[in-house]
């Protein structure tokens, strides 16, 4: 039985497909050839139908146990096998799953600044012209009419982010020793550090991997009648072309957009508010023996978005979801990495 011995459970836009395949260099290390394979969000097939682009990414959910197991056979004997995906730490059911099914899997959680989380969420959707709300906050207010809709977990902008009470429950199922919990800022200002920590968690030998790759920059495309007539198609067609329509649209949309721009003192004020609670319970979850009180979640930030630049000529948003090309350069075994370029913060 091909089975992950360990799993990058959360959280989107915090640097988990850098880290993915980060750890893939390890020669110790398995990563699954597709990074978000999502298995336990179901007990079966998915929904069929949520929001904008939705169904594409619902079509690509590897929920049938064979085809599971199938992307872990291909590992070396000795090698621990891991995939990734950051929607585990938010689906309390997903939790569930991953408990009876792998009970001695070792979890990893990636924590970002909430409001940061948020912003690029929505900046990563907006500049596939996804997005039909042009404003962060007035999108981050739609949440619970969407959430009734059925539109996907990548829409739950503010959800997402409360992580107090993810881990909350996810310690209830799994002793702490199981669960590594470490900043996403850890993987920009101390890479090789955190690599080392997570290989010693995993019980693999450090200083093998010293590097996060750039992966997944979210270009931010300018305000314009182009981009709302261009997006507005992509939505439009996308419940019936799918990824033959989006995909060329979303290369024009984000042809020349910019670094994601800074939210200002009151835009993160407002959207604080949604987090301010969650914030202090996380806080009392993970013990002040942490050392971290995540006070600075509170505070304006001195580094917002466009902290990585603009996105490195002729590389795209990640597609995560799908196995990765064994042509690239960045590729190891399974050939699973990335586009080339890329930002480990997942701006």
């Amino acid at each position: 039985m091909a089975l992950p011995d360990f799993l990058v459970i959360g959280v989107p836009k915090a640097g988990t497909t850098a880290l993915h395949a980060a750890l893939a260099r390890h020669p110790r290390l398995f990563m699954s050839s597709v990074k978000e394979p999502k298995f336990f969000l179901t007990d079966g097939p998915p929904p069929l139908k949520g929001g904008p682009g939705d169904a594409e990414t619902y079509r690509e959910h590897v929920w049938r146990r064979t085809d599971y197991e199938a992307l872990f056979a291909d590992a070396p004997p000795g090698a621990l096998r891991g995939e990734s995906t950051p929607f585990y730490l938010y689906d309390r059911a997903a939790q569930r799953r991953i408990k009876e099914t792998i009970p001695d899997a070792k979890l990893i959680v990636s924590l970002r600044d909430p409001v940061e989380r948020a912003h690029s969420n929505w900046t990563h959707l907006w500049s596939a012209g996804l997005e039909p709300i042009g404003d962060v906050i007035e999108a981050c207010a739609a949440e619970k009419r969407r959430i009734a809709d059925g539109w996907s977990p990548f829409w739950h902008y503010v959800g997402l982010g409360r992580y107090g009470e993810q881990l909350a429950h996810l310690f209830t199922l799994f002793p702490r020793e199981q669960v590594l919990v470490f900043r996403y800022r850890d993987l920009v200002d101390r890479p090789a550090a955190t690599l080392d920590r997570i290989c010693a968690f995993l019980g693999v030998e450090q200083g093998l991997v010293g590097e996060v790759p750039r992966e997944n920059v979210t270009a931010h495309p300018r305000h314009s009648r182009r981009h709302r007539i261009l997006a507005r198609l992509a939505r439009l067609g996308d419940p019936v072309l799918g990824q033959r329509l989006t995909t060329p649209l979303e290369r024009v949309l984000q042809r020349d957009g910019q670094p994601r721009r800074p939210l200002t003192w009151a835009q993160r004020q407002e959207l604080l508010a949604y987090f301010a609670a969650d914030i202090a319970l996380l806080r009392d979850v993970l013990g002040r023996d942490s050392g971290d009180d995540f006070g600075d979640w509170l505070r304006p930030r001195e580094r917002s978005g466009g902290l990585v630049g603009a996105r490195p000529s002729g590389q795209r948003q990640a597609r995560n979801g799908r196995a990765r090309s064994v042509s690239d350069p960045a590729g190891r075994r399974q050939g699973m990495n990335g586009p080339p370029g890329g930002d480990p913060t997942g701006a």
